[in-house]
Order: structure tokens, then C-alpha cells, then sequence
């Protein structure tokens, strides 16, 4: 039978803490399960054979998130987005989001690729500007949202963080869906004229290492509570099997 008398000091410090360290790992169990749903979407999705668009809309098109999706129509090169801050083999560049008007009309995003920070201007890389009709196929990535300690997108000047698909779309001259705003497509790997864009950038291999992160919580936890009941029974405050440990001042 145990019985602590806690000091004040000690338990005023060491209880928030033990409480941070038990939240931030039950926070990354519930992590690790989050991350090992994607990784199952992303295996099965890109198990799948490539859908038409039209399958795709006609259900959740985020239930087909990381699956490929076959595209044709024509891409709108006069209306580009630039996500900022994009690399590749580290050099820093950009992601090139183009609005494709398909052949019933939609506007649906289409990033297809990286490219140089100096080949910004469309005219620099002239031979991927392609022009007609173009018959494609995309992976289906979910309209993002601004992250946390991320800068704001500045639709005024084409400077992008994130792909907001809503906003994009109607700058594009889209008109509202509840359906295509909820996702846009990323190039595969098929080479463009020029050589750029680089498709290809969807980054499949998520490593999910949260339950080490857990363990390494729990870890700090248990160190801190066995800190703490050394502490109280080196000072005679923990009784264990009804004998207190004898401090040097109870001693005669």
C-alpha cells in the first residue's frame, strides 16, 4: 500500500507537465491512426485504374483522393497560378496550377509541375505553353487550406502558399460546384514539351513516425513521474508497505 503526502512546489511544476507530455502522446496515437488512413487511401487509390472525370464527379470526388483520373480539354495559359516556394532536387522554384476548360466547359485546376524560379515568365519556356486539346491524366489532391506560421496567398499579385481551389476556379472564370471545388489534379510524371513543367511532384511515400513520437512522450511522462516519487520518498514523504523512508533529520 502506497501513501504520498505530495510536497506543494514539486506537484505545482510536475503536474502540468506530466499532463502536456500524456496529451502530446495520446495526440500522436490519434495522429498515427489519421496518417495510416491516407496511406491506405493512397495504396488503394493508386492501385485503382485511372477513372474518367465524369465517374469521378459523380460521386465524393475525395473518396478518390491520391487515385487517377483521366482528363481531356484545353488549358487556359493566360490565367496561371504560381505556388511560391516550391523544390526540387534543392533548388527552389515553382508549381505551375493551370485552369483546363474541358470539353463540356468545366473548369477544373491542373498543377502540372515544377519549374525554375528564372523560367517564371511563360515566354522562357514557350514549348510547354501547350496550345489544343490535350488528353491527360491526373491525381486527385483535396483543395488545401493555409497552415499553421504559413504566409498568406496574394491573389492580387499570383503569389500562392496554397491552392485554394474556390478562389482559383472563379478567377479562372469558373462558376461554383460544389463538387469541382473541392479538389484539383496533379501532373504525372509524363514529360511536357521543354522539358517543363516537371510533373511527377505528388509526394506518395508519407512516412508516418508518430508512434515513436508517442512512445518518446510517454517516455518523458513515466521519467517525470519517477522523478517526482524519488523526490517525495528521499524526503519521507512516500510511505510504501506502511514504512516511511528516515530522512537524515528524523534520524537520532
Amino acid at each position: 500500500m502506497f501513501r504520498l503526502r505530495p510536497a506543494f512546489w514539486p506537484t505545482l511544476v510536475s503536474l502540468p507537465i506530466l499532463v502536456v507530455c500524456l496529451g502530446l502522446g495520446f495526440w500522436q496515437m490519434e495522429r498515427r491512426e489519421w496518417k495510416r488512413d491516407i496511406l491506405h487511401r493512397i495504396e488503394v487509390n493508386q492501385a485503382a485504374a485511372p477513372i474518367a472525370l465524369d465517374e469521378l464527379l459523380r460521386g465524393d470526388p475525395l473518396a478518390h483522393e491520391y487515385g487517377r483520373v483521366r482528363v481531356a480539354g484545353t488549358f487556359l495559359n493566360d490565367r496561371e497560378f504560381y505556388l511560391a516556394a516550391r523544390s526540387l532536387r534543392n533548388k527552389v522554384g515553382l508549381q505551375v496550377v493551370t485552369p483546363l476548360r474541358t470539353d463540356d466547359g468545366r473548369i477544373v485546376l491542373f498543377d502540372r509541375g515544377w519549374i525554375p524560379q528564372e523560367q517564371k515568365d511563360p515566354a522562357k519556356r514557350a514549348q510547354g505553353q501547350v496550345a489544343g486539346r490535350v488528353e491527360l491524366t491526373g491525381i486527385v489532391r483535396r483543395s488545401q487550406e493555409k497552415r499553421q506560421f504559413a504566409p498568406e496567398n496574394v491573389p492580387d499579385k499570383n503569389v500562392w502558399f496554397h491552392v485554394d481551389v474556390p478562389l482559383m476556379r472563379s478567377m479562372a472564370g469558373g462558376k461554383p460546384d460544389a463538387k469541382l471545388d473541392t479538389f484539383f489534379l496533379e501532373a504525372d510524371p509524363t514529360p511536357n514539351p521543354g522539358g517543363v513543367p516537371i510533373g511527377g511532384q505528388t509526394r506518395l511515400d508519407i512516412p508516418n513516425d508518430h508512434l515513436q513520437y508517442a512512445i518518446t512522450w510517454f517516455l518523458l511522462a513515466a521519467a517525470l513521474a519517477g522523478v517526482y516519487l524519488a523526490y517525495h520518498w528521499e524526503n519521507g514523504r512516500l510511505t510504501v508497505a506502511g514504512r516511511t523512508k528516515v530522512t537524515s533529520e528524523d534520524a537520532p
